[in-house]
């Protein structure tokens, strides 16, 4: 199987299986002399955790990351850094009855159409558990970051019908933590909260949208042509599990704008170049213009329901079964952190490259 490692001159490689023994990664090309930061590491793998959201699934692993190359007396060498976390809370049993079944929307089918074999247990390599190594290597790009002054804040802006209002902007980035679901808006919250509670009850799941900010991003970072900024953001971000839409700056809106109304106006400020406004999202023609990147990505509702589909196994045989075991009613908080991970490693690779 290829397709398991990113990046062009910083590159991560993952491995690891859901249920396996560990899942695990190798950054190579950070460079020499970054302070590694191991408390903020973890920190970040443990925003991903299941524990700290409602309606996540009821799988609890300690997460606790092991790094066995790359750093010694606490900064980094040059080398690849090589780390993994064990899995501990895994019951393959959990999934014997889909072994011969294609669940609807998962890659069950699309796997062994492609390979000839695949890994029945919660997934295997295309269970999004394996997103706890990019969580890992996009800490460790943002710890590349910090001392450029580059911020990367998420947070939920939609699930399911709710969402935030269509004239809010996040004037701090504390509000995100206040909310159980990383939605900065109480009255939002709460709407989406009681109608989790309620899919929750029904067996039924789902999606929602992620907002993504990148603060402190110099001018001219990117490559024309087909190594745009933002083309290796989309493609990043299109990695991640359950991912079905992606847009930055005004996005779709703009189809519906005049140019008028979305040209950015250059003014000087403090003998800086800026724009006046914002709608390319701080990228134009590939290349970073020093504003704010924002960026919003679209996620599926979770394919694993709590109620009767209709499929097919391996024979060709239709059956009616019921998903069994620990699953998320919405997994869009907790890919919060994952969405950051891929910007970091995406704009470090970039800024390596330029």
């Amino acid at each position: 199987m290829a397709g398991n490692s990113f990046g062009k001159k910083l590159v991560l490689t993952t491995f690891g299986e859901s249920h396996g023994v560990a899942v695990g990664g190798v950054l190579d090309g950070f460079p020499a002399g970054i302070r590694i930061d191991t408390a903020f590491i973890q920190s970040e793998i443990n925003r991903r955790n299941p524990a700290k959201y409602p309606f996540a699934t009821t799988r609890r692993e300690d997460d606790k990351l092991e790094i066995f190359s790359g750093v010694y007396e606490g900064l980094s060498t040059g080398t690849p850094i090589a780390f993994l976390v064990y899995n501990k809370d895994h019951r393959p049993e959990d999934y014997d009855h889909l072994k011969e079944l294609y669940r609807p929307s998962h890659a069950d089918y699309t796997y062994e159409a492609r390979y000839g074999i695949r890994d029945h247990r919660g997934g295997g390599r295309s269970s999004a558990r394996t997103t706890l190594s990019v969580v890992a290597g996009g800490a460790l790009a943002k710890l590349y970051l910090f001392p450029e002054k580059i911020s990367i804040t998420g947070f939920v802006r939609q699930i399911g019908p709710h969402s935030l209002p269509d004239d809010f902007t996040l004037a701090d980035p504390a509000l995100v933590l206040l909310s159980p679901l990383a939605c900065p808006h109480e009255k939002t919250t709460q709407k989406m909260l009681d109608h989790l509670h309620s899919l929750k009850e029904q067996g039924d799941t789902a999606g929602g949208v992620i907002s993504c900010i990148i603060s402190g991003i110099p001018a001219g970072i990117g490559d024309p042509l087909f190594n745009k900024l933002q083309s290796d953001l989309a493609r990043a971000v299109f990695s991640i599990n359950s991912v079905k839409g992606f847009e930055y700056g005004e996005g779709f809106r703009a189809a519906s704008m005049t140019g008028s109304q979305h040209n950015d106006e250059f003014i000087l400020e403090d003998n800086l170049i800026k724009t006046k406004t914002n709608h390319s999202g701080g990228i134009q023609g590939g290349i970073s213009n020093g504003m704010d990147i924002n960026f919003n990505v679209a996620f599926k509702p979770i394919s694993t329901l709590a109620i009767e589909q209709q499929t097919i196994n391996r024979n060709g045989d239709q059956i009616t079964f019921t998903a069994e075991g620990r699953n998320d009613v919405c997994v869009v908080p907790r890919a919060i952190p994952i969405v950051e991970a891929m910007a970091a490693l995406v704009i470090a690779d970039h800024m390596l490259c330029t």
